[in-house]
């Protein structure tokens, strides 16, 4: 009896250390996959700010940027430490041994995702002749909203203490947020598939968030 107990705790140790091994290369897998997932909407965007500042132009004209930069600066600015910064959040190491500065970025990150939600509200309200058309037009509405009222019920949830549901709504703002990253797939599939039309385009751009917020949703009812 004495040997079975002996070998069940040991099983039940090996369980363990197994789980416990996973658990920590998901906390470096997971926050790299996200930053990489940001390379190329972050290098574009900054190509984007070096041209405003009067460098060279290697991105496509786009007269709505011309007219008025400062949206577009405050966007990328602020996508920029919204996705990088963002992305060890999800990192249960750095919540859970690095409590002071999960509580700093998170307030860094308050910040600049609602500066990322209203500026991008900004421009789809001001910015006219954007590609996708009304369709297009009104998902941007409602991302930005959506991304905006997520972080404010975030926020308001850890100063109730709710944990849980704070890492919901940040969850849930961050799919928003990094939807760029998803769309430089979404549009390259739309685009091979159906050309460059308005509808196309609507589609692909709005599949990259809807692939986010699906992924995020199924996240947080696993962890539930």
């Amino acid at each position: 009896m004495a040997h079975d107990d002996r070998g069940a705790a040991a099983g039940r140790g090996d369980a363990m250390s197994g789980y416990a091994g996973t658990r920590a290369r998901s906390d470096v897998w997971i926050p790299l996959a996200l930053v990489l997932l940001t390379v190329v909407p972050l290098v574009s965007g900054t190509l984007r700010l070096v041209e405003i500042a009067g460098g060279p132009v290697v991105m496509p004209d786009n007269p709505r940027v011309d007219a008025s930069p400062a949206p577009v600066v405050v966007h990328v600015a602020g996508a920029a430490v919204y996705a990088v910064i963002g992305a060890f959040q999800f990192s249960r190491r750095v919540r859970r041994t690095h409590i002071g500065w999960h509580r700093r970025a998170g307030r860094v990150l308050v910040v600049a995702g609602l500066l990322v939600a209203g500026s991008g509200l900004w421009m789809t309200l001001f910015y006219s002749g954007a590609p996708g058309g009304t369709l297009l037009w009104s998902v941007r509405l409602l991302v930005a909203s959506a991304m905006g009222a997520s972080i404010v019920l975030g926020f308001a949830a850890i100063r109730r203490r709710e944990i849980a549901v704070h890492r919901a709504w940040m969850m849930r703002a961050y799919a928003l947020g990094l939807g760029a990253g998803t769309q430089v797939f979404t549009q390259g599939v739309g685009q091979a598939l159906f050309g460059t039309g308005e509808l196309s385009t609507a589609i692909s751009v709005s599949a990259g968030w809807a692939v986010n917020v699906a992924i995020a949703e199924w996240l947080i009812r696993r962890r539930r």
